[in-house]
């Protein structure tokens, strides 16, 4: 479907004008400024507490396009890949340094509600389709696509989110960082006209949960709550809708399903028992972000978009939502990247296994640091997933920095036995005085010294079979260091 971006659409001029006036006033107000002109990367590194700093904001914006252009991709079934990164995938989109790109994602918890969160939308229903004869997408996850040896269903599982993309970023190469800056994260809202103005996430209390070997009945269940949200703006929190216990599932190809263990299997309330009495009077505050954003890794071709590396992926960390940019280093030609998992909300841990798994419209712009301008700034030696908000610098702490290069051939089945939060807050530690080190300049007791006073370490997640820890040092700690 054309957004204003396809000239040779019979409609384009309609189309064109409505996605003008669907722009909210921060994104036009960002258009027009410098801040997306050829020298918009100077001016912000000149202007504020930032990893980028003039010189290579300046040698960056050298090497864009005098004009940045703009990009729409939709979501459906032939722009979407299910669980897994790979740099043998053919890019939805090739765009330039500096353009900007809105991206739309789904949640690869849609099923468990058709009806609110798939039901009427086109692109959804695209890739959520599943008869007895076909699947709209039918590899779900990094596994064996040939029926004579998957159990589950083709790519059994092994990586469960719907990743748009991936995204070609001519010039980028190995060595290089791509700077990702989300402009804008908005809910997409249902299309059933039953529930018009509204979006809808799902929660999974699931057996992948940290929970789940500790409840107090010692009786084991999946217990899924399906959130509410106002997709118009009008308020920015979630309401519970209803709840109900997992029971096994059929899909249509005939395998049952007795807990949550491949990605899209339909549920069929007939057998379920809905209870729409939970969580009265609870309104939990939306903060839309990504769960899954960054690059495909160089190690293999397929991999499972459960564990995060160090080229990103499944971070899970609520604050990478509008406003924050991330730092991810490239390893392989184009960067590849690719945006999914979206969530309306999540705490820290993501305990029970999910978040509001709620589809999301991204706009970001994508910026490619060349490593031969990297000499000198805060950005050279960064071979982690680096996050930079108005307020903060986060690190992310994995269990392994790079399981896939640590634990060899099978790693992305060894991953999930071996991860520990103390492995994670380790790997945090060392990022972490790393950054203080080459960024500011300190030694490494000043840097040990403030890590224990003046950097927050935090559990990003313990449920992405590479378990994560993030430290959040605040900017304004250095501000008489910039004075």
């Amino acid at each position: 479907m054309c957004h204003g971006d396809d000239v040779n659409c019979p409609h384009f001029a309609v189309h064109y004008k409505t996605f003008k006036e669907d722009m909210n006033v921060e994104r036009r107000g960002f258009l027009k400024s410098s801040f997306a002109a050829a020298g918009g990367l100077a001016a912000l590194g000149a202007g504020t507490m930032t990893l980028v700093t003039p010189e290579l904001a300046k040698a960056s914006a050298a090497k864009q396009p005098a004009k940045q252009s703009y990009h729409y991709l939709p979501a459906n079934a032939d722009t979407v890949h299910w669980g897994y990164f790979s740099k043998t995938l053919k890019p939805q989109v090739e765009v330039d340094s500096g353009d900007i790109i809105t991206i739309e994602t789904l949640t690869h918890h849609a099923a468990d509600d058709l009806e609110r969160m798939v039901k009427g939308d086109e692109g959804a229903e695209s890739v959520y389709l599943w008869t007895k004869d076909k699947k709209g997408v039918d590899r779900r996850g990094a596994g064996p696509t040939d029926p004579a040896v998957y159990k589950k269903g083709s790519g059994e599982g092994m990586g469960v989110h719907i990743m748009t993309g991936p995204v070609y970023v001519r010039g980028a190469e190995p060595g290089d960082i791509l700077e990702v800056r989300i402009i804008d994260c908005v809910p997409r809202p249902s299309a059933n006209p039953d529930f018009k103005g509204k979006a809808f996430g799902s929660n999974a209390a699931a057996n992948w949960g940290f929970h789940y070997n500790h409840l107090l009945d010692g009786k084991k269940r999946e217990v899924i709550t399906i959130y509410e949200i106002d997709a118009t703006g009008g308020r920015n929190w979630a309401q519970a809708a209803y709840n109900f216990q997992w029971v096994p599932q059929k899909d249509p190809f005939g395998v049952m399903h007795e807990t949550i263990d491949y990605p899209g299997v339909p549920v069929d309330h007939s057998t379920t028992k809905r209870n729409y009495d939970v969580l009265k009077g609870v309104r939990l505050p939306i903060r839309p972000h990504f769960g899954t954003l960054g690059l495909a890794p160089a190690e293999v071709d397929f991999v499972d978009t459960i564990p995060p590396s160090y080229t990103g992926g499944n971070i899970d960390n609520w604050r990478i939502g509008k406003g924050a940019t991330m730092y991810y280093p490239v390893s392989v030609a184009g960067a590849m990247l690719s945006v999914g998992d979206p969530h309306a909300s999540q705490g820290d841990s993501e305990l029970c296994g999910t978040a509001i798994e709620c589809s999301l419209t991204g706009t970001f712009q994508l910026i490619v640091h060349k490593k031969a301008d990297l000499a000198g700034t805060p950005l050279e030696e960064l071979n982690y997933p680096m996050l930079e908000t108005k307020d903060d610098w986060l690190v992310h702490g994995f269990s392994f920095a790079n399981y896939l290069q640590e634990l060899g051939s099978g790693a992305q089945t060894e991953i999930y036995s071996k991860s520990s939060v103390d492995l994670a807050l380790r790997d945090a530690f060392k990022k972490m005085r790393h950054f203080l080190m080459k960024t500011k300049g300190l030694t490494e007791d000043e840097a040990i010294s403030l890590m224990s006073i003046g950097v927050d370490f935090g559990i990003t997640q313990v449920v992405d079979g590479n378990w994560g820890v993030h430290a959040i040092v605040k900017k304004d700690i250095f501000a008489g260091m910039a004075a």
